[in-house]
This record gives structure tokens, sequence and C-alpha cells, in this order.
């Protein structure tokens, strides 16, 4: 069944062409803001890894990874649902020292993902990690990660807008931070994707904090898996689309658990079992470099930048016949 959302009069402000072109735009030009702003460096990532290792992320710990056998090799492979924890042991591996990072493109499939126009079984991702000291695990530092950030989407857009005038998104550069609680608190009626549509319809740029932790009404705001970010040192960096009217969440992030944290939050989410994976194992054994990291949608911030109301005009994926049906009605390519 369709979740096919069109606005009254939405009409692509760019052709086919000029889209490519501005997509290819966007790409270049963020990808060099957050290499200087985070001090990171491009490496190659997987698009899959050995499902016995652990390195591949459970999600909300339902979904199911795509996984095929490799004979010649005698395991099996799971192509990425991200890259969370790859992004940390690389850290190790490639002897990044503190205040250095990585990033990569990072694709991936999410077979049972409910599509609609913010979500693709395809997920591209700016995925990136960056080694820390121990002193950095902090709020302060996270926060001040996430003005970068914002300030690296917010100089990208005005490129863009240099280049292609008819174009004129303005992603705020003031964020206003919030913790999961602190919305509950506010919005005590409203579901949790009520509350964010609230937040972001007043202050535009939010960052919502601390998701994965139970909240006093006995509930989650969202999940997140237990074994990469700290639940008390995580967040989505959300903003305001005028296009759709609604709250729109462009990265998923988070200081990465030590030890500690790891131990606890693996009792508390009931996954003792992976105490035993070889990553697990590294991290309780403090063999990892501590560490900050997330993903940042690729074709979300097209679809911020550019102005679409469709993931489908950005990025090739498959959609059912319905949502087809209604965008060539209405004149929207999909991809």
């Amino acid at each position: 069944m369709s979740k096919l959302y069109i606005p009254d009069g939405y009409k692509m402000k760019l052709t086919n062409n000029e889209l490519q072109r501005a997509i290819e735009l966007i790409h270049e030009d963020f990808q060099h803001n957050l290499t200087v702003r985070l001090n990171l460096h491009r490496v190659s990532a997987p698009l899959f890894v050995d499902g016995k290792t652990g390195l591949n992320d459970d999600l909300n710990g339902v979904e199911r990874p795509v996984s095929f056998d490799i004979p010649d090799v005698g395991t099996e492979g799971q192509v990425v649902h991200s890259l969370a924890k790859w992004k940390r042991l690389a850290l190790k591996r490639y002897e990044f020292k503190a205040g250095e990072g990585l990033f990569t493109d990072m694709n991936a499939i999410r077979r049972d993902e409910v599509v609609d126009n913010l979500h693709s079984i395809y997920v591209d991702q700016w995925d990136w990690e960056k080694h820390i000291r121990e002193e950095d695990r902090n709020i302060q530092y996270l926060k001040d990660t996430v003005r970068d950030i914002v300030g690296c989407l917010c100089d990208t857009a005005t490129a863009l807008r240099n280049a292609y005038p008819v174009l004129t998104c303005r992603p705020d550069r003031d964020v206003y931070f919030i913790t999961t609680q602190e919305l509950e608190d506010r919005y005590p009626d409203l579901t949790p994707n009520e509350r964010e549509r609230e937040i972001c319809r007043k202050h535009h740029t939010v960052f919502l904090m601390q998701i994965g932790k139970t909240l006093k009404s006995g509930i989650k705001h969202d999940g997140r898996a237990p074994d990469y970010d700290d639940w008390d040192l995580n967040g989505d960096i959300l903003m305001w689309n005028p296009v759709l009217q609604d709250r729109f969440e462009v990265s998923s992030m988070g200081i990465r658990v030590n030890a500690e944290s790891l131990d606890r939050q693996l009792t508390m989410a009931g996954c003792d079992n992976r105490r035993q994976l070889p990553f697990h194992q590294m991290l309780l054994n403090n063999q990892l470099p501590l560490s900050i990291g997330g993903g940042i949608g690729q074709s979300r911030v097209c679809m911020l930048l550019l102005e679409t109301c469709h993931i489908g005009e950005v990025q090739a994926s498959l959609w059912d016949e319905a949502t087809v049906k209604g965008c060539e009605a209405a004149g929207i390519t999909l991809l």
C-alpha cells in the first residue's frame, strides 16, 4: 500500500539534467566541508561483512540483513545495515590518532524498511568516525561536533543557491538542543513523531539527545542498538522541511560506548549474548579507540537542499506499484 504524499502544487524546481549536476555539486562540496571541519580522511568501506563477527549494525534488533553464502570462503556474508561498528575497528587498523577520523560512502540494503517519501530499502550515507580522547566524552564535545556538521550543510546550501538561484532552501545554523525526556515532558500527550514535528516546527534545526533510553513514561522515544552509541551521549540532527511541512532527520550520531557503557547497555537491552562476539570482546577489553561518529544521509541532504518531495527523485531504488503510478500522475520522475 502506497504511503505517498504529494504537497499541493508541488513541482521540482530543476530539470532532470540540472538535478543530476546539482546532486554532484552537493556531494563534492559537502564532503569537502566535512573533511575540513572534522579533520577526516576518506577510506574505502565494505558492502558486506562476515555475519559471525558482530560487525553489522543491528539497528533496532528486528531487521533482517540481506545474507548470502560464500562457498569458496566458507562463511556467510551480510550486506551492511550501516558501518557503525566497522568504522571504529577501522580507526584502530588504520592507526588514526586522537583528533583524526575517517569518512566513507556507505551503501546499504535494508530489506525490512517501510518505504515512503523519506525511506527507501537502499540507504546511502556519509559514514564517519573520529578518534577522540577520554576527556572528549562529554556533552559539550558532542554539541560542538553537531554545530560543525550543521555548518557544513549550511555552507553547501549557500553554494547550491549560488549555482541554482531558483533554489531557496536556507537551513538554520542555530541548533536547538533538547533531550528525549525533556521533549516528553514538554509534549506528554503527543507521540514521539508528533513531538519531533512540533519542536522542529518551532526551532527548525534541532539536535534530539539521549535516544535509546527508557523514558519516565516507560517507553523509549526510539530504538537504538546498545553496542555503538552511548545512550547518554547521542542524538539525531532534525530539520524542518518546508516542502513536506514536517520534521526531517538528516543524521544519527553520537559518542560511542566505552567498556563501561557497553557493559551497562548490553544488560539493559537483554543482549548479553553479544559479549562473546569478537568486536564486543575488543570493546570490553579496551582494545579499540574511543570515538564519535555517525551517518549523514546523502539522499536526505539532497532532498532537503534540492527541495524535492520524494527520496526517489534523488536516488534509484524500488517502489510499490501504487507509488510509481502516483508519482507518474503527479509528473514526478523516480530515478
